[in-house]
């Protein structure tokens, strides 16, 4: 799939369909978090596929969103911080989320190339998650998302703002960008 065409067309799904997909190219889509720009080289990111229906449900209340409970599988990622902080201190939280950030991006494109359909889910009781998957208290936490094939294709969605808005030249405010002088 072309890469404009992926970022332009994946969208949040809530409402999947029955049709269980291959856990294996869900895998191939977790691979590419792999590739993910890391600070000194140093992965930082762990894994769980979880397709069993009594944790997907307990995962789903955690989350306090009952749409979870509707997949057949749920992708946790996880972050285990300390050699980061080693490292690199004081920065090392706020690095460590880049990295997060930046490898579940690459992660949502790869589904969106297998025509499967996800949720960024955020928002979590943290220490339920920890418990039902026997995740270390060390861990963080990132993100859930559950996995599975869109029950009704949506139309694609047009640019959620317009670039004009949000792109400032040389300072932050300055909308123009200037001609190179002489």
């Amino acid at each position: 799939m072309d890469l404009d065409k992926s970022i332009q067309t994946r969208h949040s799904v809530r409402k999947f369909s029955n049709k269980k997909p291959d856990w294996r190219n869900i895998i191939e889509c977790m691979d590419a978090m792999r590739y993910a720009p890391m600070a000194g080289n140093n992965f930082t990111l762990k894994f769980i596929l979880i397709d069993d229906e009594e944790k997907i449900r307990k995962i789903a209340e955690a989350a306090q969103q009952q749409f979870i409970a509707e997949t057949k599988f749920v992708v946790v990622v996880c972050s285990d911080m300390s050699r980061t902080k080693n490292l690199y201190k004081e920065n090392a939280e706020k690095w460590t989320r880049q990295q997060a950030g930046a490898a579940i991006q690459n992660f949502l494109l790869k589904i969106e190339e297998f025509k499967l359909s996800t949720c960024w889910i955020g928002h979590f009781v943290e220490g339920m998650i920890k418990k039902e998957l026997k995740i270390p208290e060390n861990i963080d936490v990132e993100a859930i998302f559950p996995i599975g094939y869109e029950f009704q294709k949506s139309k694609t969605r047009n640019a959620k703002i317009d670039l004009d808005r949000i792109l400032y030249f040389n300072s932050y405010g300055n909308s123009k960008m200037k001609s190179p002088k002489g």
